[in-house]
C-alpha cells in the first residue's frame, strides 16, 4: 500500500506530466516540490508506486510517467473539485447568457467547454424519451396545409407542416384528430412512433391518405422527442494531441462521430446524477477509447429526461481544470434551464 508521502509524490508526477508531456524523474521531483527530502528518497518513493503498478519508464534510463490505474488514484484523491475562478465563472453566466434558445445554448456550450477545458467537449441533447403523449391537435392553415401539433405530459409542444397531396375539410381533420388521439394520447413517445408508423384503420377509406400523411408527420415529432444525440465542439483540440496516442487517433475520432458509442458510455456514467464521472484509459477500452478519458457531469431540463455534458480527450489530461469545467458549466445549465 502507498503511503501518504508516495501518494503525494503520484500527484506531483502528473501534473508535471500533465504539465510537460515528459517523463518525470526524482530530481525534477525535488527541484520542482517542496518535499523536504532528498532525490533518494523520492526514488524509493517512485520505486514502491511502480511496484503497486501506478507509474511506469515508457523507455529505459528515463523518467516515470502515470499509468491508467496512477491516473485513477490521483482523480479519487481529488476529494474536492476546485472551484473555477471568478472570472471564469463569469465567462460561463456571459457567454452562455446570450443564447436566444436551447438549439443555440448547447451548441455556445460545447464552444465554452471546449475553450475552457482545451478538450473535445460533448453534450447530450435532452430528450423526452420518458415522455407520455398528452393531446395531438390538427390546425387547417388551408385545404392541403395543416400544422401538426404534438403537445408532451411534460409541456414540450412540437410542431411541424404537413402537405397533403387532397385537400380536406374541418370535419373531415376533427375525426382525424380524434381518430389520432384514441391511438396515441397517453402512450409514451417510443410507442407513438411505433403506433403512428405502422398501419391505422381510417374511419372512411377515402381519408385514408390523409389520415397516413398525417401520422407520419406525428411520429417524426415523437422520434425526434425521444432521440438521443450529441452536439460536439473542439476536434482540432483532439488533434493538437495525437502525439499523446500509441497509434492513430482515427479510431478515437470514428469512435466519436459514432455517436451511439458516446450515447452508451454516457448511459454507463450515470450512477450519480449530479456528480462528476471519470472514465479513464482501458475503462473505455469495450468502447474503442482505451487511449482516453471522459469526464461528465449530469444536467436536466424540467420534464425531460438527465442529460449529459463532458469532455473526451487523451489520459494525459488535466483531470482538475477539466472536472472543474464541466461540473460549473453543467449547473448553470440545469439553474438556468431550471427557471425558463
Amino acid at each position: 500500500m502507498a503511503s501518504e508521502r508516495s501518494l503525494a509524490v503520484l500527484r506531483a508526477i502528473v501534473q508535471d506530466y500533465v504539465a510537460s508531456r515528459e517523463p518525470v524523474g526524482s530530481k525534477t521531483i525535488v527541484e520542482r516540490h517542496a518535499f523536504g527530502v532528498s532525490a533518494a528518497t523520492i526514488r524509493n518513493d517512485m520505486a514502491l508506486l511502480e511496484e503497486e503498478e501506478l507509474i511506469a519508464a515508457p523507455h529505459t534510463s528515463s523518467g516515470r510517467i502515470p499509468t491508467d490505474k496512477g491516473y485513477r488514484v490521483f482523480v479519487d484523491q481529488l476529494t474536492e473539485v476546485r472551484p473555477l475562478s471568478s472570472a471564469q465563472r463569469q465567462a460561463i453566466e456571459t457567454f452562455l447568457g446570450e443564447s436566444s434558445d436551447l438549439d443555440e445554448l448547447l451548441a455556445r456550450t460545447v464552444r465554452l467547454i471546449s475553450q475552457l477545458t482545451r478538450q473535445l467537449a460533448v453534450v447530450q441533447y435532452p430528450s423526452f424519451a420518458s415522455a407520455r403523449v398528452r393531446h395531438v391537435e390538427l390546425v387547417s392553415l388551408s385545404p392541403t396545409r395543416v400544422l401538426c401539433i404534438l403537445i408532451a405530459d411534460s409541456g414540450q409542444v412540437e410542431q411541424r407542416l404537413a402537405e397533403l397531396e387532397q385537400p380536406v375539410e374541418e370535419a373531415t381533420l376533427a375525426e382525424l384528430r380524434l381518430r389520432l388521439n384514441e391511438l396515441v394520447a397517453g402512450t409514451t413517445m417510443a410507442d407513438a412512433t411505433a403506433l403512428l408508423s405502422g398501419e391505422i384503420d381510417a374511419v372512411d377509406p377515402r381519408h385514408a391518405a390523409v389520415l397516413h400523411t398525417l401520422a407520419a408527420t406525428l411520429a417524426e415529432q415523437a422520434r425526434v422527442q425521444r432521440s438521443d444525440r450529441l452536439v460536439v465542439a473542439g476536434a482540432a483540440n483532439l488533434v493538437r494531441t495525437e502525439q499523446d496516442f500509441a497509434g492513430s487517433i482515427l479510431g478515437v475520432i470514428e469512435a466519436i462521430e459514432e455517436q451511439v458509442v458516446l450515447l452508451k458510455l454516457f448511459g454507463e456514467m450515470s450512477g450519480d446524477e449530479h456528480a462528476v464521472a471519470v472514465r479513464i484509459g482501458r475503462e473505455n477500452a469495450s468502447f474503442g477509447l482505451g487511449e482516453t478519458s471522459i469526464v461528465s457531469s449530469a444536467f436536466e431540463i424540467p420534464g425531460r429526461d438527465i442529460s449529459r455534458l463532458g469532455v473526451v480527450g487523451p489520459t494525459r489530461m488535466d483531470y482538475s481544470n477539466s472536472m472543474a469545467a464541466v461540473r460549473a458549466v453543467a449547473r448553470y445549465l440545469s439553474r438556468t434551464l431550471g427557471e425558463s
